[in-house]
């Protein structure tokens, strides 16, 4: 048998890959985060399934699930929402599949700050403007960040932020990045991206605070901080240019 790790994508039932599905479609045990994954993804699943929500389940309960369904001979499809190479935590779980010799396959998804970025219309990659994200959160109710991690410093390099996982404490996040953005950078809150209520608030470091506490966004959302996200004069890529030299046809 084999434990697919599988990435369900931002929200939208509809963005989880080919792979993803097929895996899932075949799977006679489905885990799945129910506050967070789509139910009418397991609309998917055999009919016959076993269909167990982890949200209240601790990381013991979820791999004496695994295994137990390793000891049946039985695939188990593991539903993760977004991406599970972005804070999924997966890794804990590999970690101790290892250790009991249970084997596992991880299936990408869409990430949430790739929903987010296609939502506001924007690349998050500009030339001439922003070519480095930075991917992180804040350490206020989870394990705290390593050192060096903290925002001042990542904020320092200037680079768009994506921040997971701390809307919850928007002052805080917009007063570690004033000192180095500056009041008037550019910031997009994206709450629920691509589910049918998702919400999208645009504004500065100086402002994006109070629209934050006013539309009461107190989870499943990411912060977007950085120039690209107004950026109209900036030079084409060097991918598509004339000047590039391209091989002939039929060579």
């Amino acid at each position: 048998m084999t434990v697919y790790f599988i990435g369900a994508g931002p929200g939208a039932a509809d963005l989880i890959t080919l792979r993803g599905l097929r895996r899932l479609e075949s799977s006679p045990v489905c885990l799945y985060a129910g506050s967070l994954v789509p139910r009418e993804l397991l609309a998917s699943c055999p009919a016959d399934a076993r269909l167990v929500d982890t949200a209240s389940l601790t990381l013991d309960e979820i791999v004496a699930e695994l295994a137990d369904a390793h000891d049946q001979g039985l695939d188990v499809a593991r539903l993760h929402s977004g991406d599970p190479s972005v804070f999924s935590a997966v890794a804990e779980q590999m970690r101790r599949l290892d250790t009991l010799g249970v084997p596992y396959e991880v299936v990408p998804g869409v990430p949430a700050f790739a929903a987010a970025a296609a939502s506001l219309g924007r690349e998050l990659t500009v030339p001439g403007v922003g070519q480095t994200i930075i991917l992180t959160r804040t350490s206020a109710r989870a394990t705290p960040m390593p050192e060096g991690e903290d925002l001042t410093t990542l904020a320092a390099s200037g680079a768009t932020m994506v921040l997971h996982l701390a809307v919850q404490r928007i002052d805080a996040v917009v007063a570690g990045l004033l000192p180095s953005y500056g009041p008037d950078c550019p910031v997009a809150v994206v709450a629920r991206a691509s589910r049918a209520d998702e919400v999208i608030l645009r504004g500065t470091l100086a402002d994006i605070a109070g629209q934050v506490h006013e539309a009461g966004i107190r989870r499943t959302a990411v912060i977007v901080v950085g120039r690209v996200l107004s950026a109209t004069q900036f030079p084409d890529s060097h991918l598509y240019s004339a000047e590039r030299a391209r091989p002939c046809a039929g060579s």
